[in-house]
C-alpha cells in the first residue's frame, strides 16, 4: 500500500468515525476544517455532519447521508457503509486526525516549494518571494496548530517549566529593558510574544529611548531595530553621541578635533560588539519585518519605528484608515506571538493632546490607531515638560527630565517612573518610579494586590 492510498484510508477513517460514534464529531471540528480533506464525498459528509449538529438535529449513518445529498452531490448508501467498515473504531480518531493533518502540512510545503521554484525561474523579485514563503510557513504553522487543544494540566505544566528557567538564572521568558525602574513596573520586563506601545507626540524621545534599551538589550542577545523614520548614519549619531558625549548635531554636520576623533573611535568599536541589527528599506510591512527577523539568528527583541510608517498590505490600502491600521497591529501582534519575542512599537500620538492644559498622554489619544490599544499587551507614555516650556528657559546641559507612564499592563500594575534624558547626547539614565495610588489606575486595568502610595 504507498503512501498515497495509505492517507486517503487515514482521511476516510475520520469520516467512518463520525459515522460509527458521533459523539467524536467535536474532537474532529477543533482540528480538520472541510477543505483539509481530499475526496469530495468525503468533504460533503463532513460538512452534512456538522451542518446536522448545528441544526440540532441527530447525527446517525442516515440522517448524515440524506443531509449530504441535499447538496446534489451523488453519495451512495454503499459508500457510507464503506467507510464505517473500515474504520475499526472510532476512539482512535485522534490518530487519524494527526495522519491527515501531517498529509496536508506535505502538500502545503511542496506547493510553497514549487511556487518558490518558480518564482526563482522567473526571475521574480527575491525579497517579494522571501516575505511570500515567510507568510506560506507562518500559515501552515498556524494550520498546523489548529484546534490544539491545550488540558488544564499542559497548561500548567508550561508554566512550571518557565518558572524553572526563571529560577535557575535563564530569564528567558521575558526581555529586560534595562532600565531598573521600568522593569520593576513591568513585572521584570516585557514577555515574550508581548506587542508593547511606546507613544508620545514628537520631540518627547521616543526613538531616543527605544534605541537606548535595544543597546542594551544588545549587550546580549541579538535585537532588530526597523527604523522608518531615521536613516542609518542618523542612528548611528545618536548612538556615538550617548557614548561620546559629543553632541550628534556636530557628530553629523561639523569638524572634530582629533580628541573627539579617538573619542568616535573607540564608541565605533564598543557599539560595532552589540548585536544589534537595523533595515536599509524606508518602507516595509510587517510581512518584510518578519522576513528581516528571521534572517537574524536567535533574536530576543524587534523595535518598529514607528506604527504610523508600516505600509498596510496591498489588498488593505483600499480601506479606511481605522480598517488597515487594525489591520497592521493584528499582525504585529501575530508575528510577536510566532516569533515568541517581544515586539516594541514606537507610536506618534495626534494633535489634540495639545489642546488640554495637562499634556500628558492618556490612553483615549490612541483612537486613531485602530485596535493597537487593545492588541498590546503594555501601553507606555513619555512626557517632558520642558518640551512646552520657553525656548530660553531650557539649559541643554542640564538632563531633562522624562515622565515615563506605564499605562496599561495587562499581566500586572501600572504605574510611572522617571528618567534623565540629555537630549544633545541622546542619552537616558534612570532615576525613580512609583506605583500609582488604585484611585488613578484606570478601572478596566485595576489587578489585586498592593499599590505603592504617591
Amino acid at each position: 500500500m504507498d503512501e498515497r492510498t495509505y492517507d486517503a484510508m487515514a482521511e476516510q477513517t475520520v469520516i467512518g468515525s463520525i459515522l460509527v460514534d458521533s459523539r467524536c464529531l467535536p474532537e474532529v471540528e477543533r482540528s480538520l476544517r472541510p477543505e483539509d480533506l481530499r475526496l469530495e464525498a468525503d468533504r460533503v459528509l463532513y460538512r452534512a455532519a456538522l451542518a446536522l449538529e448545528r441544526e440540532g438535529g441527530k447525527l446517525d449513518p442516515v440522517t448524515i447521508l440524506a443531509q449530504a445529498q441535499k447538496s446534489g452531490t451523488e453519495l451512495s448508501r454503499q459508500y457510507v457503509l464503506e467507510l464505517m467498515e473500515i474504520t475499526p473504531t472510532a476512539a482512535n480518531v485522534g490518530e487519524y486526525i494527526r495522519l491527515v493533518k501531517e498529509d496536508r502540512l506535505r502538500d502545503g510545503l511542496l506547493e510553497m516549494a514549487e511556487a518558490i521554484r518558480s518564482g526563482v525561474t522567473a526571475r521574480e523579485d527575491p525579497t517579494a518571494l522571501l516575505s511570500s514563503a515567510g507568510q506560506r510557513l507562518d500559515s501552515l504553522a498556524a494550520r498546523g496548530s489548529t484546534g490544539k487543544l491545550v488540558s488544564p494540566n499542559d497548561g500548567l505544566l508550561a508554566y512550571y517549566r518557565q518558572r524553572e528557567a526563571i529560577e535557575a538564572g535563564d530569564a528567558k521568558g521575558y526581555v529586560c529593558t534595562g532600565y531598573m525602574a521600568l522593569d520593576e513596573l513591568l513585572g521584570g520586563g516585557m514577555l515574550n510574544s508581548g506587542l508593547y506601545l511606546l507613544a508620545a507626540r514628537p520631540g518627547m524621545g521616543k526613538t531616543t529611548l527605544a534605541l537606548n534599551i535595544a543597546d542594551r538589550v544588545a549587550q546580549a542577545d541579538p535585537v532588530l531595530f526597523v527604523s522608518l523614520e531615521m536613516d542609518t548614519e542618523q542612528l548611528s549619531a545618536k548612538r556615538i553621541s550617548r557614548e561620546t558625549g559629543i553632541p550628534s548635531q556636530k557628530l553629523l554636520m561639523q569638524a572634530l578635533t582629533q580628541e573627539e576623533e579617538d573619542r568616535v573611535a573607540a564608541a565605533s568599536r564598543k557599539l560595532a560588539g552589540l548585536a544589534l541589527w537595523s533595515n536599509a528599506a524606508p518602507t516595509v510591512t510587517v510581512d518584510d519585518i518578519g522576513v528581516l527577523a528571521r534572517s537574524v539568528g536567535g533574536l530576543r527583541l524587534i523595535v518598529v519605528d514607528y506604527f504610523g510608517k508600516i505600509l498596510p498590505p496591498a489588498e488593505a490600502r483600499r480601506s479606511g484608515r481605522y480598517e488597515y491600521t487594525t489591520e497592521i497591529s493584528g499582525a504585529l501582534k501575530n508575528l510577536a506571538r510566532t516569533l515568541r519575542i517581544p515586539i516594541l512599537t514606537l507610536c506618534q500620538l495626534n494633535r489634540e493632546v495639545e489642546g488640554r492644559q495637562d499634556k500628558r498622554p492618556q490612553l483615549s489619544d490612541l483612537r486613531d490607531t485602530g485596535a493597537l490599544e487593545q492588541d498590546a499587551d503594555g501601553v507606555i507614555f513619555l512626557y517632558r515638560e520642558d518640551y512646552y516650556a520657553a525656548r530660553d528657559s531650557v539649559d541643554p546641559n542640564v538632563p531633562s527630565l522624562l515622565e515615563v507612564d506605564l499605562a496599561k499592563n495587562r499581566h500586572g500594575a501600572v504605574g510611572s517612573c522617571k528618567l534623565a534624558f540629555a537630549l544633545a547626547t541622546s542619552k537616558i539614565a534612570g532615576m525613580s518610579y512609583r506605583r500609582k495610588p488604585k484611585d488613578e489606575i484606570p478601572e478596566q486595568f485595576r489587578i489585586g494586590g498592593n499599590y505603592g502610595k504617591s
